[in-house]
């Protein structure tokens, strides 16, 4: 079974920045694609940045820019770092790995940018 475990989320006031880290419990090129998704409060689950086997990119328009994700092989973690943080970015922030016909996720770290 695959697990995933996203730690490095918190209180943290606008401007700032923060690093989430996802833990991925097998190789992370054994998917075609892992990243992070974030769902506000009342809110859908949103793409927020993914990174393909290729090493291709993808963003949301809302934080392009202020993102950036990471990926390290040897530790098999996927890292999203995000500058600039506003109060819309709060969210609970959810990581995500899919391959053919497999699509799983972590439990999920909050993140609430307030002053």
């Amino acid at each position: 079974q695959v697990q995933l475990v996203e730690s490095g989320g918190g209180l943290v006031q606008p401007g700032e920045w923060l690093r989430l880290s996802c833990a991925v419990s097998e190789n992370i090129f054994n998917f075609n694609v892992v990243g992070w998704y974030r769902q506000a409060p009342g809110g859908q689950r949103e793409l927020v940045a993914t990174i393909n086997v290729g090493g291709v990119t993808e963003y949301a328009d809302s934080v392009k820019g202020r993102a950036t994700i990471l990926r390290d092989g040897l530790s098999n973690t996927v890292d999203l770092q995000m500058i600039s943080l506003r109060p819309e970015d709060t969210a609970v922030y959810y990581c995500n790995a899919r391959r053919l016909r497999s699509n799983y996720w972590g439990q999920g770290t909050p993140v609430t940018v307030s002053s």
